[in-house]
């Protein structure tokens, strides 16, 4: 398929926002270099479309084979083959200068058809091991793109450049990077900001707010808190926290989550490949919760990025218990000095070139052929 100078660039991502974003990121730096755009996602992710600044965005088939019975993945292989058959389609229309995968099934048709059609293909992921979409395709890219220097489950490192660009974030993100954190006074409101990925975390509703329920009156009175629930959690947590007399504002989703970020005094979290990557461009402490049944356990070994360097706390999902959260808080909540450094730690883990970087690498591998001439 022949390729012309400055082709748009076509970026493959769905799902959930840990996979969407870091393509929001990309695209944004694209445009800002005057690239065209297009993005192609399945329906969970059209519903983040709206944020995309992509010249279009196509929605194709897919579907997520894995714990679904017999009949279900087969159904979910008949998707994926439809979507294939869709993305190939749309890759002959737009003649994209190359495709970029983000990892997650619903970007398993188009990189299956970039593969199929020998476009220029490249992938990022965004966790401390690699994804098993990411990891079947892998051996077919022409370049990855990896998050943090050690990432479990690449292929050889002879079979194809490979290059640490971090993971990029959202430009609302990065831009507080620029604002310092304030800890709070010992005795002044103390925000805390709570959330489990863009679906929510169904123990969290069930243990943070009994556990803040079972907080000195003093500290309770103190505390200003923002959490995210999923839909059928929203009745019972808002009944604990209005017993307990505690400010709170609770959603299935903000729509402006930096923002909530940037105020936050200490965060709770799932620790995502995005979460980590944004607490850390923000500089925000956190109590990180690995989600345990994450695959190959990536969750844990993306807190430890922020963990190692004494940007958070690591509290397993097996012992999050009302009495061991209780008492945790409670310390950090009379020790802002150890909020404050923990704050410096995690921003020193930030990548703030990230999006930049990746871009580069897209750009080089869009506009030069496999045998490094410039593209017609």
């Amino acid at each position: 398929m022949t390729r012309k100078l400055n082709a748009p660039i076509m970026l493959a991502a769905g799902g959930t926002g840990g996979h969407v974003f870091p393509a929001q990121a990309l695209a944004a730096e694209l445009d800002r270099r005057g690239r065209a755009v297009d993005i192609v996602t399945d329906r969970r992710g059209d519903d983040y479309s709206g944020q995309f600044p992509g010249r279009t965005v196509h929605q194709i088939t897919s579907a997520t084979p894995s714990g679904r019975g017999l009949m279900g993945k087969a159904a979910a292989v008949i998707n994926i083959a439809l979507g294939t058959l869709q993305a190939r389609r749309l890759i002959r229309q737009v003649a994209p200068a190359a495709v970029v995968g983000f990892g997650g099934y619903p970007s398993l048709p188009t990189m299956l058809a970039a593969i199929t059609l020998s476009v220029p293909r490249a992938i990022h992921e965004q966790n401390a091991v690699l994804g098993r979409v990411n990891r079947l395709i892998a051996s077919r890219m022409d370049a990855i793109a990896t998050s943090f220097p050690v990432t479990q489950g690449l292929p050889e490192k002879d079979a194809q450049p490979q290059l640490v660009t971090g993971n990029p974030v959202r430009d609302d993100v990065q831009a507080l990077a620029n604002q310092a954190y304030n800890a709070p006074k010992i005795d002044g409101p103390f925000e805390l900001l709570i959330f489990g990925g863009s679906q929510g975390a169904r123990k969290f509703s069930q243990v943070i707010p009994a556990a803040l329920l079972a907080l000195p009156a003093a500290l309770r009175r103190r505390l200003e808190v923002v959490q995210q629930c999923r839909p059928e959690d929203l009745d019972a947590v808002r009944e604990v926290y209005t017993k307990a007399d505690i400010r709170a504002e609770t959603a299935v989703f903000f729509d402006d989550m930096p923002a909530r970020l940037a105020t936050a005094h200490l965060v709770i979290a799932r620790s995502g490949a995005g979460t980590v990557s944004e607490l850390a461009m923000a500089g925000r402490p956190s109590i990180l919760v690995p989600y345990a049944h994450a695959t190959d356990d990536h969750q844990s070994r993306n807190a430890e990025v922020l963990s190692s360097a004494g940007g958070a706390w690591v509290l397993p999902e097996a012992d999050l218990a009302v009495p061991v959260l209780t008492e945790h808080l409670a310390k950090l909540m009379n020790q802002p000095e150890s909020l404050a450094e923990a704050a410096k730690a995690a921003k020193g883990r930030a990548q703030p070139n990230a999006a930049a970087q990746l871009a580069e690498l897209v750009l080089a591998l869009a506009d030069h052929d496999e045998n490094g001439r410039a593209a017609a």
